[in-house]
């Protein structure tokens, strides 16, 4: 148990909306106060051995992992969320990629923002009252912090550098958040180190293996880089499938491999020590694809040990790209008969239509090696 100490439009699903506070710049949160939970001076993300870090039990919760479930199980039983997530209808699709799929008929293009608000917001122009109506989907704050262990401070302002936890009122699965970057380039529509880093440690210590991380690249519409997580009880498809690593820095260092027999072209990163340096390599490679305009999506599992990148290419019949729980095998459904009549080969196609070609895929992971090669020099 870590110790803390207390201070004073289509039947399937593509993306969920984006919340009005997401689009607003720097949100005019400073002046909101909630609380703050500040990771300690000790990093698992350091280069001390990583492969140590083991999810623990259920028994063994962590601090953050509790805090988080218990606001966001709060905010549920007051009536924040817009449907009861635990009722959707899942299921396993026949075949031997074990696709999951979830029936939310509630689900519905009622909740996307109208246009005028987004573009208000876009401009950073929100009054008062419509920024301060969302307080009650602000969970909490997590922060770096300089003691020897955690700290959690019942009511804060925002601290420079911290990340703002939002509950997802219109959730894909139980304890859905949103987790957006506060520092003063979280504009920037390319994904900086810090800010994965600081997300891969809240994996880290959330120490929770049904606790998971996804990332969409922006779009020409977003204006605000922000991850979601929420937790799953089952493995996700592509965590199932086999790998082929193709660059390995050796027993205790990075490790980059093909996700092999899955039908979109995926990469696994791992390390078991020099974790910050993996982040600064994948963050360089996230950025050399967005701009050869190649859309990708990541993935944060077990507990922060591995991360998976989904490359995808802009179809011309359909400029849409699939969200990071679709790539992983996790889709849903609005309309109850294409939910029932879902098969293995219609989600293959669904995927193989948005994936990186194999001479473009052979591109991307010459490219991790050279950045990997030139980060380890």
């Amino acid at each position: 148990m870590v110790t803390v100490k207390q201070v004073e439009d289509d039947n399937l699903v593509s993306k969920g909306a984006i919340p009005e506070q997401l689009k607003c710049p720097r949100f005019c949160f400073r002046d909101i106060r909630i609380p703050l939970y500040r990771f300690s001076s000790q990093s698992l993300l350091d280069d001390s051995p990583f492969e140590g870090h083991v999810c623990i039990t259920e028994d063994e919760q962590s601090a953050l992992d509790s805090l988080l479930l218990a606001q966001w199980e709060d905010k549920m039983w007051k009536g924040v969320l817009r449907y009861d997530v635990t009722t959707s209808e899942i299921k396993v699709i026949f075949g031997r990629r074990k696709f999951i799929a979830q029936l939310n008929e509630e689900l519905g293009m009622d909740y996307v923002p109208k246009p005028e608000a987004d573009k208000i917001c876009g401009q950073g122009n929100l009054s008062e009252f419509q920024w301060t109506k969302h307080q009650e989907e602000f969970l909490f704050y997590v922060a770096s912090g300089e003691m020897a262990i955690p700290e959690l401070i019942p009511s804060a302002a925002m601290p420079d550098g911290a990340v703002l936890i939002i509950i997802n009122e219109i959730p894909v699965e139980y304890g859905h958040v949103f987790l957006v970057p506060c520092g003063s380039d979280s504009l920037a529509q390319v994904l900086d180190a810090k800010s994965l880093e600081m997300v891969a440690r809240f994996a880290v210590e959330i120490n929770n293996c049904s606790f998971r991380l996804f990332y969409d690249c922006p779009t020409a519409g977003t204006s605000h880089r922000y991850f979601e997580a929420c937790y799953f009880p089952s493995p996700l498809p592509v965590e199932l499938a086999p790998v082929d690593t193709f660059f390995h820095e050796g027993q205790r260092g990075m490790r980059i491999s093909t996700v092999t027999d899955f039908p979109i072209k995926t990469l696994l990163f791992e390390s078991n020590k020099k974790f910050k340096r993996m982040v600064e390599v994948l963050v360089e490679i996230c950025y050399q694809l967005q701009e050869k305009s190649i859309p990708y999506n990541l993935l944060i599992s077990d507990c922060g040990k591995k991360i998976f990148l989904f490359l995808q290419m802009q179809n011309m019949a359909n400029s849409g790209t699939l969200s990071a729980w679709e790539c992983g095998g996790y889709f849903l459904f609005q309309s109850r008969s294409e939910f029932d009549q879902a098969t293995e080969e219609t989600m293959l196609n669904k995927l193989r239509d948005v994936s990186l070609d194999d001479e473009g895929f052979q591109v991307v992971k010459e490219l991790c090696c050279s950045i990997a090669d030139k980060f380890a020099a």
